[in-house]
């Protein structure tokens, strides 16, 4: 975000005579110029990145797509309880949550509920997804996939806003975005079938929710420059809305908590890939 001063013009009201008993004030529009701060939003072109995941015999077995988030500064979480957090290096965050595909192709399985193969996966746990991306490095022979920051997926999910969602405020809007409780029919759907937000990111607001590398903690006041959350704790982050959450609930800022080894058709994942080459 860019913050300058500009010369503005603007029509202020001016009383011109104040009222008295029962006479009523009588004002004016007048125009006046001054100095006002504006915040700038970069705009950013959608990097995509398409890295292929092959079987150890050599054919292509899956695919992921990958956006590249632009380094930056945000104001992180809501309603006071909020910081700062800068992000000084460029990253990847995968477009849509993993996919049953991709799940079953690393790692021989589906432990989904709602079963389909562009479907979300879920049921699974954070020590599943770690071993996921363990297998799934060793697929590609070097350490690159990870899940995300939770700072990182506050940020990629707002792409650039501030407000409530990544596309305002305006809470009818929300099914555009995500498959939450008023349209989901109780159940996940493929994904990348609602709209995406400003970097390229689908069902950040819905589908499933998903898993973060951080413990969880309560906000700490100040700035934080790349933070990846407490040492240790008992609960790990899931961020995003879900297919049987209320819009309330799947706001940018929105957070939640679980314990590693949970596992429900809920939560799924969504992985990160640092550094950029």
């Amino acid at each position: 975000m860019l913050v300058v001063q500009e010369v503005e013009t603007y029509r202020e009201k001016v009383c011109v005579k104040p009222g008295w008993f029962f006479r009523k004030a009588e004002y004016r529009m007048e125009t006046k110029t001054g100095m006002v701060k504006k915040t700038i939003l970069k705009k950013y072109s959608i990097a995509v990145e398409r890295p292929e995941i092959r079987s150890f015999n050599g054919p292509v077995i899956a695919g992921m797509d990958f956006c590249r988030i632009p380094a930056g500064t945000f104001l992180m979480g809501e309603q006071g309880k909020q910081q700062q957090v800068t992000l000084t290096k460029d990253f990847y965050m995968a477009r849509y949550p993993v996919t049953q595909t991709l799940w079953q192709a690393i790692m021989g399985n589906n432990p989904s509920h709602f079963k389909g193969e562009n479907y979300p996966v879920e049921r699974v746990s954070w020590g599943d997804a770690q071993e996921f991306i363990t297998k799934l490095n060793e697929r590609i022979g070097e350490n690159r996939y990870r899940l995300p920051t939770e700072a990182e997926w506050e940020y990629a999910c707002r792409s650039g806003s501030s407000g409530t969602y990544c596309f305002g405020d305006d809470e009818r809007l929300l099914g555009g975005y995500a498959w939450y409780y008023s349209n989901s029919d109780s159940k996940t759907h493929p994904v990348m079938e609602k709209k995406p937000n400003a970097w390229g990111l689908y069902d950040m607001h819905g589908n499933v929710r998903e898993w973060c590398q951080d413990w969880y903690k309560e906000y700490s006041p100040g700035s934080v420059i790349d933070p990846v959350g407490p040492s240790s704790g008992t609960s790990r982050v899931n961020r995003g809305g879900g297919w049987y959450l209320d819009a309330g609930y799947c706001r940018s800022a929105y957070r939640d908590r679980n314990f590693p080894g949970y596992r429900n058709d809920r939560i799924g994942l969504r992985l990160a890939a640092f550094p950029v080459r």
